[in-house]
């Protein structure tokens, strides 16, 4: 986990990235929330990135929420507003966590949430997957997800194709790990605590199903929720071309949240 800090500080966003890719991918933003005044935590899930452990692997999805509840246990050192954002899993363990704690922040951005799976394996495989998960839980396989289905940004096709810490290998146990965090996210969705929460969607997503997604804020009963859908835009709307107008719209959601006082400072 690391602490990027602005100057300003008048809020906290805690930053939860998503499957195979690590908290490095997020510079950019990271850059931008500080000169907007927020303060930045951010790290690798478990399996992901620089984190201890196997690689592309969890014995339970529990050790997600357990580690986002230890950045949120930092962030409230600050005694300032604070925003949970998370990208496709990690706005899968954002519901989660909250809908498992009832934790209370100032606001929640999810991002291509990662509630359904556009391709899922062939039933021969799928059926083979959940006798594995049983007796060689840790046992791995190739994602054959490219960055081109993430993003049109050829910047960041290029880094990753390179990038070191780019998953590219999953357990049987991860992968299945994740199906349940999807199921448990719909059959516990009455306890997620009544947040302020946008959806961002891209509506090109080839990851994630948007079907599902928009089938989770439908069902979602908060007083305060927004669904934006960017119908031209790849799974990582943070990373795409136009990320500056997806950007400002997530700062103005965070802004309108603040004291008064806060505001446009």
């Amino acid at each position: 986990m690391v602490i990027h800090k602005s100057r300003e500080g008048k809020a906290v966003i805690v930053i939860v990235h998503g499957a195979f890719e690590h908290s490095g991918r997020y510079e950019w933003q990271i850059s931008q929330w500080n000169e907007a005044g927020y303060h930045v935590i951010i790290g690798d899930l478990p399996g992901h990135g620089e984190s201890k452990g196997k690689r592309g692997h969890v014995d339970s999805f529990d050790e997600y929420i357990k580690t986002v509840q230890k950045w949120l246990d930092e962030a409230k050192y600050f005694e300032l507003p604070v925003y949970l954002l998370g990208h496709s899993m990690g706005g899968l363990i954002v519901i989660r966590t909250l809908e498992e704690t009832k934790e209370s922040v100032t606001g929640v951005i999810l991002s291509s949430p990662g509630l359904g799976l556009q391709t899922v394996p062939h039933k021969p495989v799928y059926h083979l997957s959940k006798l594995l998960d049983k007796i060689m839980p840790s046992i791995r396989f190739k994602t054959n997800v490219k960055p081109q289905l993430a993003t049109r940004n050829e910047a960041f096709h290029i880094r990753d194709e390179s990038d070191p810490l780019f998953l590219h290998k999953v357990s049987v146990r991860w992968f299945h790990e994740f199906e349940r965090g999807i199921d448990q996210a719909f059959n516990q969705i009455r306890y997620y605590p009544d947040l302020p929460t946008l959806f961002m969607q891209a509506g090109e997503d080839k990851l994630v199903s948007v079907s599902d997604v928009e089938k989770f804020y439908n069902k979602l009963a908060v007083q305060d929720k927004k669904y934006i859908f960017w119908p031209d835009l790849y799974h990582e709307v943070f990373n795409e071309p136009e990320r500056d107008e997806v950007f400002k719209v997530a700062k103005d959601f965070t802004d309108a949240l603040l004291p008064r006082d806060q505001e446009g400072s």
